[in-house]
């Protein structure tokens, strides 16, 4: 497998007068665990959409590997290894587990051996401890479950660079864990990662590195610990400039607790 490089140069998307994207630029070299954070409305989902091909920018460039991607259709991005899941997960509910396994694999290579991608589809249920349930519809599996699925068969297409979608909204603490471990497995293996998630203890304790988005700007990259002190971070959050001291991790708690 070749070094990742992903090259992200003044990514910009507007909508109308609406500039929900503005000269967003930044690398990933190697296997690096990436979390992007920032408030609701930030541009955050809107650059997944961008890096994935499911939306043009409007100006910017995207490459990876040496290869310009910005513009190409999401299928043509993930065959050469950017792939993405959804904050609302989107399996075939019709179908079993492992048929939900099965496509991905097949897409992928469309002369792949069906035998072949069976076997793919088993060890990767295997590694996430969810073969029990390959005969299981996909409609009747938990909320949970169903993220679990998602980054199963994503898993199917081997992508470089895995960017995940809020992996953790309203996953069961117990399996929270488990994908909290898949992810560091599956980044020791030698994938890079960008999580994208409001659960700020596990995006902190997860991420080597923090990219803050606010009003579609990137204000902020750099490791948890600079990021959680950052006066330009902690304004973003909290709209006043007095509070310095707050670090970013504590003012998701206030919100939370209903004191902001």
């Amino acid at each position: 497998m070749s070094e990742i490089h992903l090259q992200v140069n003044n990514l910009t998307k507007d909508f109308g007068g609406l500039r929900a994207v503005n000269n967003v630029s930044f690398e990933i070299h190697g296997p690096e665990l990436i979390g992007m954070i920032g408030p609701n409305g930030a541009g955050k989902t809107t650059v997944t959409n961008l890096l994935n091909g499911a939306m043009v920018p409007s100006s910017g460039t995207i490459y990876l590997n040496g290869q310009r991607i910005d513009g190409n259709k999401p299928y043509q991005i993930a065959r050469v290894g950017l792939g993405r899941t959804f904050q609302v997960t989107r399996s075939f509910r019709r179908m079993t587990v492992l048929e939900n396994m099965l496509v991905p694999g097949m897409a992928l290579h469309t002369t792949a051996n069906r035998k072949d991608v069976g076997k793919k589809a088993w060890e990767v249920l295997d590694f996430l401890t969810f073969e029990h349930q390959a005969n299981d519809y996909a409609r009747s599996l938990s909320g949970g479950q169903q993220k679990l699925l998602e980054l199963g068969r994503l898993l199917m297409l081997d992508p470089q660079i895995i960017i995940l979608d809020e992996p953790f909204a309203g996953v069961h603490p117990k399996l929270m864990e488990k994908i909290y471990e898949y992810i560091n497995t599956v980044n020791a293996q030698g994938k890079a990662f960008i999580l994208i998630s409001h659960d700020m203890d596990t995006i902190f304790a997860l991420s080597k590195r923090l990219l803050v988005l606010d009003f579609g700007s990137l204000i902020a990259d750099g490791t948890p610990e600079e990021v959680r002190h950052d006066p330009v971070v902690i304004e973003a959050y909290l709209g006043e400039e007095d509070e310095e001291d707050v670090p970013v991790v504590d003012v998701y708690h206030m919100v939370e607790e209903g004191e902001i």
